[in-house]
């Protein structure tokens, strides 16, 4: 008996679960509030009646259970049941008690053309990122889900002789926002492959969606990567493992070799050529120094700094 009793819970869950989808459309888009006035104004304030209306609205909008909207679309199907509601008042102070059926069956058949012709939300593009433009809508739920797909796109290997150009290009194939995208690159050196993050430094002069090396040496071996951020919030990771191999291309070692020597050379310290400041024991001994202009020169010197001596003396 416990058995059964407990089949049948799961049975009458289910029930509940499947009706309320039928209304759950309905429910996204008008409040319990409005679906009990608009059944006042139809049938009065009696509830067995307002139960009956109730009911009728629920069963005229059963063919919207299931549907998916584009995301984006959402806004523009509340103002359509917004109109509607406000179409059903109008026909509600207008008409009889019993003329809910009609108006509730012919506002359902007018509302689901126009959905038909809401902007369709993408299919979503594989292998991995977060695409907004695929995002949908479900009515049986009133929530929204967005493709299951991974944020870590797989690594794409590149083979690069030394001393060629590298050119990584941050491209996905699905549709970005219009605005406020950026990129940011990230590089893990030593030749590794990985896309553990935590092996990975930034690279801040990278900015745009394509980053390039040139000329492409060895040590640039490891792995690349490009972060797609709308407002701050990563909409994938793409991954960029660069293998260098090979020696350099032929017409370019000389050059090569050149850059590299005057990249290295360094200056030497200038020698510094000073002006020669003999003293007087050097002046008197060298040849012909005591002319007969020097010997007058060191007689006016002496009588100078005698006379200098005298004064302070005094």
């Amino acid at each position: 008996m416990g058995l059964v009793a407990l089949v049948g819970s799961f049975v009458l869950l289910l029930l509940l679960i499947f009706r309320a989808s039928t209304w759950a459309c309905l429910f996204c888009f008008t409040t319990h509030q409005e679906r009990i006035s608009l059944c006042r104004m139809f049938v009065g304030s009696e509830d067995s009646k307002i139960r009956k209306c109730r009911d009728a609205f629920t069963y005229a909008f059963e063919d919207f259970s299931d549907m998916e909207i584009n995301y984006d679309e959402r806004s523009h199907l509340h103002d359509e049941f917004t109109q509607m509601t406000v179409f059903l008042q109008e026909v509600a102070a207008n008409h009889g008690e019993w003329y809910f059926w009609n108006a509730f069956t012919s506002a359902a058949a007018k509302l689901k053309k126009t959905i038909e012709h809401l902007k369709k939300a993408q299919d979503c593009i594989p292998p991995c990122g977060v695409q907004e433009a695929a995002r949908r809508f479900h009515c049986w739920g009133c929530f929204s889900t967005i493709c299951d797909l991974p944020l870590d796109c797989p690594v794409q290997d590149m083979l690069v002789n030394r001393g060629d150009q590298a050119l990584f290009s941050c491209i996905v194939a699905f549709q970005l926002p219009e605005s406020e995208v950026t990129y940011s690159w990230k590089y893990a050196g030593g030749g590794v492959r990985t896309q553990d993050v935590s092996y990975f430094r930034d690279l801040p002069g990278s900015h745009g969606y394509l980053a390039r090396i040139r000329p492409v040496q060895p040590r640039h071996s490891g792995t690349f990567s490009c972060v797609i951020l709308h407002d701050q919030r990563p909409l994938a990771r793409l991954y960029f493992y660069l293998n260098v191999t090979g020696p350099p291309p032929p017409e370019e070692t000389e050059l090569q070799v050149t850059f590299r020597e005057v990249m290295r050379w360094t200056p030497r310290e200038a020698e510094m050529i000073q002006p020669w400041r003999p003293s007087l024991g050097e002046l008197l001994t060298r040849p012909q120094a005591l002319t007969p202009l020097s010997l007058l020169l060191l007689a006016a010197a002496a009588a100078l700094g005698s006379a200098s001596v005298t004064v302070l003396v005094w």
